[in-house]
């Protein structure tokens, strides 16, 4: 009994690190409100100083740190204001940021983030943006961007600048 135990947990751990190592190679895409793993891509090998290419692509993907080590991807909206790339986490009932979303909660921890914008992937570090001075016209970029959409209230929308990860 106690080999075939034995036996069992170890083709169990070699079932789990193989259905690991194939959802790292492949990626898990999140899709509209579901949550993803991995993302997948080309690794961009330039910095970016001029992000409205951006403009083109109605959602992108956000890759985060968890504290357990296995990634979680979400789509998010974006804008760009003067070439900069800016994220946004809307809390259309309120809250208080970053308790109401995981993902918020990874970056606060861990500001290191992946985006995955068409098939390139770019590795980043995000921040909070508080700046009225900026907060203000990134919603008003938002608004343009996405016409049809109904946007949170001003004061649930938080907003995320984006940045060099050497930063």
């Amino acid at each position: 009994m106690k080999k075939i135990f034995k036996y069992l947990s170890i083709g169990l751990v070699g079932v789990s690190l193989l259905i690991v190592l194939v959802l790292r190679v492949v990626g898990v895409d999140p899709q509209d409100q579901r949550p993803g793993l991995w993302l997948a891509g080309d690794v961009a090998d330039s910095p970016v100083s001029d992000w409205t290419f951006t403009d083109e692509y109605y959602e992108i993907y956000l890759q985060t740190n968890t504290p357990y080590l296995i990634p979680h991807s979400v789509t998010v909206y974006c804008a760009t204001l003067e070439g900069n790339l800016y994220l946004l986490s809307a809390y259309y009932t309120g809250g208080t940021f970053p308790e109401m979303r995981s993902w918020n909660r990874n970056i606060v921890r861990d500001p290191r983030i992946r985006l995955r914008i068409g098939g390139q992937l770019f590795d980043q570090r995000v921040s909070y943006v508080s700046d009225e001075l900026i907060r203000r016209p990134v919603y008003d970029a938002l608004g343009e961007k996405y016409p049809d959409w109904e946007r949170p209230t001003y004061e649930n929308m938080h907003i995320l600048a984006v940045g060099p990860l050497d930063s």
